[in-house]
């Protein structure tokens, strides 16, 4: 990230919760499930397309709805995806690209699972 307190107030926007606040650092909470994920600072941004950042929500099209009455800008509305997935992308103040998705059980048990048992150990 290219502006650390920017992003900070970005991802407050999206939900998030700090928890770890330094001068070029940020690190926020993901609730329920008790997950995290940081921001460090970087001079300068990735590029258009070399970072996705995927957040599952349990309601795309009500996240997505949130965020524009927020005046976030939306770049794609909720699509279904053929892996089962439903996914809207925006992105983050750096450009950086960001998918809210809601995949449910498709998440770790897609159709096409490859089960423990059938694979072998090297």
């Amino acid at each position: 990230m290219t502006d650390v307190p920017r992003s900070i107030a970005f991802f407050e926007l999206l939900g998030f919760t700090q928890i770890v606040d330094a001068p070029h650092y940020a690190r926020f909470e993901c609730s329920p499930g008790g997950a995290s994920f940081s921001v460090h600072l970087k001079l300068a941004p990735v590029g258009r397309d070399g970072i996705v950042i995927y957040f599952e929500c349990d309601d795309v099209d009500r996240e997505i709805g949130r965020l524009r009455d927020l005046g976030v800008q939306i770049e794609t509305d909720p699509v279904d995806q053929s892996w089962l997935w439903r996914e809207a992308y925006l992105r983050d103040p750096d450009g950086n690209r960001i998918c809210l998705y809601h995949a449910g059980a498709n998440r770790l048990n897609p159709p096409w699972r490859i089960d423990s048992d059938e694979s072998t150990d090297l």
